[in-house]
Parts: C-alpha cells; sequence; structure tokens
C-alpha cells in the first residue's frame, strides 16, 4: 500500500493566489503541495488580465499606426492579422507560465496537476485525494480556487455557448478568426476591454449593459468620456438594457420598454464572475460560505481553524493583486508573522483606450458613508506630455477630498499612463498625509503625473 504523502500545507488552486502563497510559506521553510487541474497561473495568466492586455496592445498599436496622420505620421497600407497575434497571445502567456512554473520549482513546491477533494480532517491533519485517486495529508489548507464567468438564466444562452456562437473570456481569446458583428453582454471592466480590443481592430461591437452606466463603480464622469470616446471608434451601448433571449444569430434585448434585437457573429458573455468553492469538499470540513464565496477574516482565516481562502474563491474584492496581497498574509499568518488584510485602498484599473485607475472613495461613497467631502478636477491637458502625446484628448484626474485637513479619500482618472500613476495614489491614501504636505512633492517634468499635482494645488 503507497504510503500517504503529509505536508505542512496542500493549497488547492494555482492562480495568483495559490502560487504566490505557495512560494511565501516554502520559502519560510514549510513542505507544500499546490494542485491546479488546468493551467498554472490560473485565470489571471492563461484566460485574463495577461492575455487581454496583449491583445489591448496590439489593437492599440494597429490604431495609432492608421490614425498617426495628425501627428505626423502617415503609415499606408496597415493591416492587422489576428491569427498572429493569437499565437503572440499564446507565446506571452507560456513564457510567464514558464516563469512561475520554474520559482515554485525553486522554492521546492510539489505541484499536482490534478482535481483535489477535500475528503475530512484526522489527527495528522486534513485529507485531499487527486482526482486520481492519490491522498495526501497537510497541517494547514488554502483554497484558491478562483471565480468562474457568471451564466445568468437567460433563454437560448446556455445552447449559445454549447453551440460556440456564445463565448466567454476563455475561449473567445483563443478563437483565431475576428468577428464582423459582436455583441457584449455586460458592461463591466471585463466585457469593455476585450469590446474595446474588438472595436479597435475594427469589429462592429455592440453593449447591452443592464445599469444605466458602465464600468461598475467608475466615477460616472469617467464613464461619461469612456462612452464618447468608445462611441467615436463605432461601438454602440444599450444602457438600462435588459437581454430577454439569445438565438441563433442575434441577442433579443428591452429597453425604455420597447424590444429590440441586434444580429451578430458572436456574443461574449461578460456578466460578472462568481467564486469558485463547489465539489472540493468543504463541507466535509464545515467551511462556512455565503452565496458561494468562502468566508475569511482579515488574516485570509476561514472558520475553520488551519484553513485560509485567498483569491477570487472568498469574493471579497476580486482583482489578482488582490490575491497576491492576500496570499503573502495568510502565509505570514501561518508562519507566526504579525499581518492583516486591508481591503480600504486596494486600486483598480480599465486597461483600454483612455486608461482609467481610481483607488479609495467616489464622492458618491464617500457622501453614503456619511463623509462631508468635496472634488478637486484638473485636466490632463495641464500636463506638457500629455498635450505633446495626445491629440485634443479627454483625460482628467479628479481628488475626492474630506477632513479638516483635506485628506485625499480617492482619486480617479482618465488618460495615459493612468495605470503606472495609480500607485503613487494609493500611498496618498495610505499614508494619510495632509494635503499641504502633498503639494512639497516633487513631480518629474514633464510627465502626466503633474496633471495629478496641479490637482492637489485645486484643494
Amino acid at each position: 500500500m503507497k504510503k500517504m504523502e503529509i505536508f505542512d500545507l496542500i493549497i488547492i488552486g494555482g492562480g495568483p493566489g495559490g502560487y504566490l502563497c505557495a512560494e511565501r510559506a516554502a520559502a519560510a521553510g514549510f513542505s507544500v503541495a499546490l494542485f491546479e487541474k488546468r493551467a498554472i497561473g490560473g485565470v489571471c495568466l492563461n484566460e485574463g488580465c495577461i492575455p487581454t492586455k496583449t491583445l489591448l496592445n496590439s489593437a492599440k498599436l494597429y490604431r495609432h499606426a492608421v490614425e498617426s496622420e495628425s501627428f505626423g505620421v502617415r503609415a499606408e497600407n496597415v493591416s492587422y492579422d489576428h491569427a498572429r497575434v493569437i499565437e503572440r497571445k499564446d507565446k506571452v502567456v507560456k513564457t510567464l507560465v514558464g516563469g512561475v512554473v520554474s520559482a515554485l520549482s525553486s522554492h521546492n513546491v510539489r505541484v499536482i496537476k490534478a482535481g483535489a477533494e477535500i475528503k475530512g480532517k484526522t489527527e495528522e491533519g486534513f485529507t485531499v485525494s487527486s482526482d486520481g485517486g492519490e491522498a495526501y495529508t497537510a497541517k494547514r489548507l488554502c483554497i484558491a480556487t478562483g471565480s468562474e464567468a457568471a451564466v445568468p438564466p437567460i433563454p437560448g444562452l446556455k445552447e449559445g455557448l454549447e453551440a460556440g456562437f456564445v463565448m466567454t473570456n476563455r475561449e473567445i481569446l483563443d478563437d483565431t478568426k475576428l468577428p464582423e458583428k459582436l455583441v457584449c453582454i455586460g458592461g463591466g471592466v471585463i466585457g469593455l476591454e476585450m469590446a474595446c480590443f474588438f472595436a479597435g481592430v475594427g469589429v462592429k461591437v455592440t453593449v447591452i449593459e443592464m445599469m444605466d452606466k458602465i464600468a461598475g463603480a467608475t466615477d460616472p464622469d469617467i464613464c461619461n468620456v469612456l462612452v464618447k470616446e468608445y462611441k467615436k471608434r463605432g461601438m454602440e451601448f444599450a444602457l438600462s438594457a435588459k437581454v430577454l433571449e439569445v438565438t441563433e444569430s442575434s441577442v433579443i434585448y428591452e429597453q425604455n420598454g420597447e424590444k429590440k434585437a441586434v444580429s451578430c457573429d458572436k456574443v461574449l458573455l461578460s456578466a460578472g464572475r462568481r467564486p469558485v468553492s463547489g465539489g472540493i469538499g468543504l463541507d466535509s470540513i464545515g467551511v462556512l460560505t455565503e452565496r458561494g464565496a468562502i468566508v475569511t477574516d482579515r488574516h485570509m482565516c476561514t472558520n475553520v481553524a488551519n484553513v485560509y481562502a485567498v483569491g477570487d474563491c472568498n469574493g471579497r474584492v476580486m482583482l489578482a493583486h488582490t490575491a497576491y496581497r492576500e496570499a503573502e498574509v495568510a502565509a505570514n499568518h501561518m508562519t507566526g508573522k504579525k499581518d492583516e488584510m486591508r481591503y480600504e485602498h486596494i486600486p483598480s484599473v480599465i486597461y483600454t483606450e483612455p486608461e482609467v485607475a481610481s483607488v479609495g472613495e467616489t464622492r458618491a461613497s464617500a457622501e453614503n458613508k456619511g463623509l462631508n467631502v468635496k472634488e478637486a478636477v484638473m485636466s490632463m491637458m495641464y500636463s506638457g506630455r500629455y498635450v505633446a502625446e495626445t491629440d485634443n484628448g479627454p483625460g482628467f484626474c479628479k481628488l475626492i477630498v474630506g477632513g479638516l485637513t483635506n485628506r485625499i479619500l480617492g482619486v480617479h482618472m482618465v488618460g495615459s499612463y493612468a495605470s503606472e500613476q495609480i500607485l503613487a495614489c494609493e500611498l496618498m491614501l495610505d499614508t494619510e498625509l495632509p494635503a499641504e504636505q502633498l503639494k512639497k512633492l516633487v513631480f518629474p517634468h514633464p510627465t502626466v503625473g503633474e496633471a495629478l499635482r496641479e490637482a492637489l494645488f485645486k484643494i
């Protein structure tokens, strides 16, 4: 009889939260086993963050080649080869996955390429079985099973998914043929990034969103900028619209009491994501979940001692960089280091063109908490670099300010390099420095970030 392998920690899920927790725990001296049934790197690396950014960059290069005449650059006979773009995307993903696998190997993490199910707990620890039948035991568990695309109960949607007419982000990122017309069900971050990519390479895109604005909780003024810019590129929006049915060649929806239909070659389902927590045996040890999300505290502990949950499966803030930090907090708690998770100042980015980045409170969220706040808004046109590189761009920076010391409670920006600036804004919030002290910071010139400095002086 094969002897059961015993580890200090078993991790179920090899996405950002899972693999980083494995690395950190192993570096601290733990013996670690990591289960992953699909691909190391999870959704972010294989089907989300990295693939979409690779495609968006290709679309940006193509659009710049076509539209740069106002900058004195004229390109003729510009073409776009989607199959080669997908080929490059796959190469980028393979390179980065290889890097993660190498890091796990260097930390002596045992990677088990299989699904896992928790069978219970014994005196030796938690028992986990692979879908191949092998059994393993560990003193601690970390659940990092991620999330999956939500599939709402819309007539025809399931059949469309089975037929390949409807795709999620997973399938559409591997399709080597561009559709002529695409309908995107959902105008959140994932849907917008993919819609922006397809529109950028000539696909006729229609976004159907049930809310009265796109991009979820994003600042409404930024959402208005995005809609105007996207419409210039031929995108169409149906807001406050409810999808009624998906047929073999169209999406039928209701807007303002009127039933409408839009024909298309493909449908992108982007109606949100939901935590994955079923089918791994959480009930066998009594782990608490709420609406499918694993309940955790600020140390990433579940209600069961020595069981942790990081990343999308806990449903807290479903972003890869949140999962990274949660992984570090969990590993630190396991190894006796004082640490806790803070969710107040986690930045978010929409990698469209123009870019969007935000951190902290919006005016609405602050006022809902009873805070007395004001806004300071500055156009990106106050930055010399922005003017030099952008042709009458609509970018701006907005500060949400409150308190007697005019402390920065939130920053929201739309424009070039927004994603690279938001970390500095996060530091402004995290350090809680008053505006008068922040005004003394020296911003390099010329940079787009100087618009942020000018916004500070409007407080």
